[in-house]
């Protein structure tokens, strides 16, 4: 594994998952349901993958998005359903439970690649998970419940969808799976249309707004995802989004002032450490730091 490559795909992510963290910010300006933002994100993240995959490859863009195969379909599948059950489980659980649940991902991911790719995350990762996880669970406090089955069951089929997503896109780093992206926006697309009936009417703030949200944060946010996964294993890939979940509600704070509590400043501020203590050792490293062994 080249060791700056290694680097590189561990900047985009940080870089990605703070990007991201501003989704929180813009949901709380949108005026829309739920359903129709989603439907209206997964539009414009449509376009910004389709006008990606025309500029790489021009001519041959359907070629690609067809050589893709039943791996690229089953990861599109995984990440539209992951979207699907995570609105699920914010609209009938707590955003405490949602949050405590989806911070598993990491090692959910974690524990597929061990298992089917044989990748085997070095001690410093899986101290870094634990940490981060320490700081989800601070940043939750008492905020965590019982509450809703049904809620915490879509939370854990969104861990459970994202993490196999995550491991079909490292087994697969050899072919672009950009179309992967492109297959769950249609599926997710297709389903609030059905749900809704057809009624999407949105006014042209939050049109904007979707377009800010789906056409540019997620597409970048998906294109890094893609490119990094290539080049660090399953379980880093992970890691890095917790930072959208502890930078979160200091957007929000900032923007709309919807003041935190005090454990969610400890704990976001443990993550963000976690996180950035893991990356400058890295970059700090001449060589590759044990991640197979």
């Amino acid at each position: 594994m080249n060791s700056d490559m290694r680097k590189l795909a561990i900047l985009l992510m940080i870089a990605s998952s703070v990007v991201i963290s501003f989704s929180g910010l813009i949901v709380r300006l949108l005026e829309v349901g739920p359903l129709v933002m989603n439907f209206y994100r997964g539009l414009f993240l449509m376009c910004a993958v389709i006008v990606l995959l025309v500029v790489r490859y021009r001519g041959a863009t359907v070629i690609r998005v067809i050589g893709v195969g039943w791996p690229g379909l089953i990861a599109g599948i995984m990440l539209a359903g992951a979207a699907m059950t995570f609105l699920q489980s914010l609209t009938h659980t707590t955003v405490a439970n949602t949050l405590f649940l989806l911070g598993a991902i990491p090692f959910v991911t974690a524990a597929l690649a061990w298992a089917f790719l044989k990748e085997r995350p070095s001690s410093a990762t899986l101290v870094t998970m634990i940490i981060a996880f320490v700081g989800i669970v601070i940043m939750i406090g008492e905020g965590f419940a019982i509450g809703s089955i049904y809620g915490n069951l879509m939370a854990l089929l969104t861990t459970l969808f994202f993490s196999i997503y995550a491991v079909l896109v490292r087994h697969n780093r050899q072919v672009d799976m950009l179309p992967a992206i492109l297959i769950s926006t249609v599926i997710i697309m297709i389903a609030v249309a059905l749900m809704r009936q057809g009624h999407l009417e949105i006014s042209r703030q939050d049109l904007l707004l979707c377009l800010l949200w789906g056409g540019v944060m997620s597409g970048f946010t998906s294109a890094c995802f893609i490119v990094a996964s290539r080049h660090i294993i399953a379980a880093e890939v992970t890691i890095f989004m917790l930072l959208e979940s502890a930078l979160a509600p200091i957007w929000v704070w900032l923007f709309v002032n919807e003041i935190p509590s005090r454990w969610t400043l400890v704990g976001g501020a443990l993550v963000i450490s976690a996180v950035l203590g893991r990356t400058f050792a890295e970059l700090r490293s001449r060589g590759v730091s044990g991640s197979f062994r």
